[in-house]
């Protein structure tokens, strides 16, 4: 009898699960949640209106992402003909984790019907008819969103809430489109502070996604578990905010040059040159505490299964997607998150196709000598 036991990888174990991380995540996201429904009753009551309404609605599609996210594994799984005990066995909170991030990425005015159909179609199309948990091609909750953004427009949330302190005479109190970038644009004068883009005082969004020192404080108990690499989320983000400098830069410079016309001379080619970095500088904070950036780089952008299996990829896919969010933000002046990390997730496999570990105790051959 052989003194061996053969068996399939992986040989090292660890006592981490898939459930215990996807419960580290939903504990990680209560706090921008929770902190995302007090600010919607905040702007509401600010504005001399009923917080009642929109903080209800906000609640219920909270709550509607989540029972369908879970639901639709559990049907699905059912017509796969798996026992109910099975199912309740192998459940390992990844879809509650996707119907969590969903409903955060709908605004408070969003249609009920939005999040039940954005959290099933992340979960069956996306997730499951892949082959489920740690097989799928893209983030389910980025798809997600996508899909109700695509697919129902205004009933996905055109309007958002802003408070006085924010903007006024716009749209009879309501504004368009992803507020706090189009201030950073210049499309429309915001009194917003940084302090308020941080705490998410009076600015319009998402339901997850206005109150940045909450998600940082989810994004610090996932480092501190060991589920996040916070090496990612910060290149992420970082990246973003050079980026966006050296495009403030270049369009400042640009514009000045051309005002200047041919009176424009070495000396004062200088000057403008540094002014506009100056001015650029400014760009800097506002960029990386507006919009998703930072619910995306934290809790989207870095699945597992979605990002490069190296170091080195890694390095380079967070720095790609900072930039392409950098560049399309300011092409399309408007949030680009999304978009991005569902296009660098279509990139993974070139990645690991391109970028591969060296084995252990792999030893370059030398070349012999003509």
């Amino acid at each position: 009898m052989s003194k061996y036991v053969y068996s399939s990888s992986p040989q090292i174990k660890s006592p981490t699960t898939t459930k215990r991380i996807m419960i580290d995540v939903c504990i990680a996201l209560l706090p921008a949640v929770i902190a995302g429904i007090v600010l919607i009753a905040m702007a509401e009551t600010s504005r001399g209106g009923s917080a009642i309404p929109n903080t209800i609605n906000a609640i219920l599609l909270m709550a509607l992402s989540c029972i369908s996210a879970v639901g639709a594994e559990f049907v699905y799984k059912l017509c796969c003909k798996k026992d109910f005990a099975t199912i309740l066995k192998e459940f390992d909170f990844s879809s509650l984790v996707t119907g969590m991030l969903v409903g955060m990425n709908l605004y408070s005015t969003s249609k009920w019907y939005v999040a039940i159909l954005a959290s099933v179609f992340a979960i069956v199309v996306v997730k499951m008819i892949f082959g489920g948990t740690g097989k799928n091609l893209f983030n389910p909750a980025i798809a997600g969103r996508i899909f109700a953004f695509i697919s129902f427009g205004a009933a996905f949330g055109g309007t958002m809430h802003y408070t006085e302190k924010y903007i006024t005479g716009v749209n009879g109190g309501y504004i368009v489109g992803a507020t706090p970038l189009q201030g950073l644009f210049g499309e429309v004068d915001s009194t917003l502070t940084n302090l308020d883009l941080l705490l998410g005082t009076g600015v319009p969004g998402c339901i997850g996604e206005t109150c940045k020192i909450a998600l940082l404080i989810g994004g610090l108990y996932l480092v501190i578990r060991g589920v996040l690499n916070f090496r990612w989320p910060l290149v992420y983000i970082l990246s973003t905010g050079v980026f966006s400098v050296l495009i403030a830069w270049i369009t400042g410079y640009s514009a000045m040059v051309e005002a200047a016309g041919t009176n424009a001379n070495s000396v004062l080619l200088g000057y403008y040159l540094q002014t506009a970095f100056i001015d650029a500088l400014g760009a800097f904070i506002p960029s990386i505490l507006s919009g998703g950036l930072i619910l995306g780089a934290v809790f989207m952008a870095t699945d597992y299964v979605t990002t490069p299996n190296t170091k080195l990829g890694n390095y380079i896919y967070f720095l790609l997607c900072g930039a392409l969010t950098a560049i399309l933000r300011y092409a399309a002046g408007s949030e680009v998150v999304s978009f991005v990390i569902l296009f660098m997730n279509i990139l993974v496999p070139l990645f690991d196709m391109y970028i591969v570990r060296k084995p252990f105790g792999f030893v370059k051959a030398k070349k012999e000598a003509k």
